[in-house]
């Protein structure tokens, strides 16, 4: 019985650690399942659809999926394909902070090692959970010249006997290592965004300059996910396409809406759509990119073809300054509002330098036959999508001080400020 100076501790052995991995790989696996199901892949033959899916989830922890092709000694195939399902990776991180959060409700302060011992009875069993995953990712697939549309092509396959393979499987070291890292970062992004968390009595004094603006942060993030949401089951009410429309919510709705914020903040993308490859909604993105060598995809070039556009800068403002409001509240009323100000531009500036670097498409598919170049067309492809990195960083870091700025003299204007803790 917990008595007044021993209090109830929430248990957090290798049971709790067992359920929270189990909860997280099953959401990412029933939101991969039902995405890709949404998306055709249903279909694929030789029972590939649940290899599909474990490829999909590894994906989406930052594994290395290896895209390889075979079309035997009278041709040539190359493919390599680079992209995060950002809605698988972003429900397993949810659910996984949720899991790794409850038990330590309740506390105020913890232990390093007692912390330290519970995220690592996690680890180990999410690396056992990404090792057999890795290894369920393995498929090959026949290709046939005339299923793709090609009469001539397809009878000098059946002459020659060319039957393309296309297959993938998964680097075992580079999944572990990417896996377990984006393990950490969800690990610690969980304790800086949630104030009912116990930290380490050493890294209390961080808290109070942290732990708001990483909340902050979450919030532009989740909140622009809600957005697209929204807008994709209005478009596939109002203009048909709901199962497509289905897919990119399931699998790619933070890879758009994430883009459109940096976007908004004035970000810069280049890229190029070839052949049969193309990205989902808006169309207007694959208008802007398709045929051109390299093409720059921003707001000015976005524009051109649809106006509209223009309202990102309108929801990136309202909503950068409705978070740093919500910053302000909750940090200590002693703070200036140029400290809210720089706050604020370093967590902005984080936040896009990572979407900068899980947003990177890279997609490409080739074949040649007898010596003759890619051939194009059904059977050749390319899509690349890359930030200018260091131009987004500066342009966040900008929109975060003014944002932190304004959003601490309205808190202030409004009566003060919340305590650094509290539920």
């Amino acid at each position: 019985m917990p008595t007044p100076t021993r209090p109830a501790v929430a248990g957090h052995g290798w049971v709790q650690a067992l359920a929270t991995v189990l909860a997280g790989l099953l959401s990412m696996g029933v939101v991969a399942s039902l995405g890709l199901w949404a998306a055709g892949a249903a279909e694929l033959p030789d029972n590939a659809f649940p290899r599909v899916v474990a490829a999909t989830v590894v994906t989406a922890v930052g594994g290395t999926v290896e895209v390889s092709g075979n079309a035997g000694g009278l041709a040539e195939s190359d493919a390599g394909l680079t992209v995060i399902p950002l809605s698988v990776t972003l429900v397993g991180a949810l659910v996984l902070a949720a899991g790794f959060l409850r038990p330590l409700r309740h506390r105020a302060v913890t232990g390093a090692g007692e912390l330290a011992g519970w995220a690592a009875r996690i680890a180990v069993l999410w690396l056992a959970g990404l090792v057999a995953l890795a290894y369920a990712a393995r498929q090959t697939f026949s290709l046939s010249l005339g299923d793709l549309g090609e009469d001539v092509l397809g009878d000098l396959g059946d002459l020659f006997g060319i039957s393309p393979e296309v297959g993938f499987t998964t680097d075992v070291p580079a999944t572990v290592f990417f896996g377990l890292l984006w393990l950490a970062g969800v690990l610690v992004v969980a304790l800086l965004v949630s104030r009912g968390a116990p930290l380490p009595g050493r890294l209390l004094r961080f808290q109070e300059s942290v732990r708001p603006a990483a909340y902050a942060m979450v919030v532009l993030l989740l909140a622009w996910v809600g957005l697209g949401v929204v807008v994709g089951l209005v478009v596939a009410a109002t203009r048909g396409h709901a199962v497509e429309t289905l897919a990119v919510i399931l699998l790619g709705m933070p890879n758009l809406v994430w883009l459109a914020l940096t976007i908004g903040l004035g970000a810069t993308w280049n890229g190029r759509v070839e052949g049969p490859f193309g990205l989902p909604m808006p169309h207007v993105l694959d208008e802007v990119l398709r045929g051109r060598d390299d093409a720059a995809l921003d707001l000015g070039t976005l524009a051109e073809y649809d106006s509209r556009v223009w309202w990102l800068v309108a929801v990136d403002s309202a909503l950068l300054l409705a978070v740093a409001f919500v910053m302000t509240r909750r940090s200590p009323a002693r703070m200036r509002a140029w400290q809210h100000a720089v706050h604020m531009a370093v967590a902005l500036a984080l936040t896009v330098l990572m979407i900068c670097l899980v947003g990177r498409i890279s997609a490409h598919y080739g074949l040649s036959v007898l010596g003759i170049g890619d051939l194009g067309g059904d059977l050749g492809g390319e899509l690349v999508l890359r930030p200018e990195v260091w131009t987004a960083f500066g342009l966040a870091l900008l929109w975060g001080l003014v944002a932190g700025f304004l959003g601490g003299l309205l808190a202030r204007h409004r009566g003060g400020v919340a305590a650094p803790r509290g539920r």
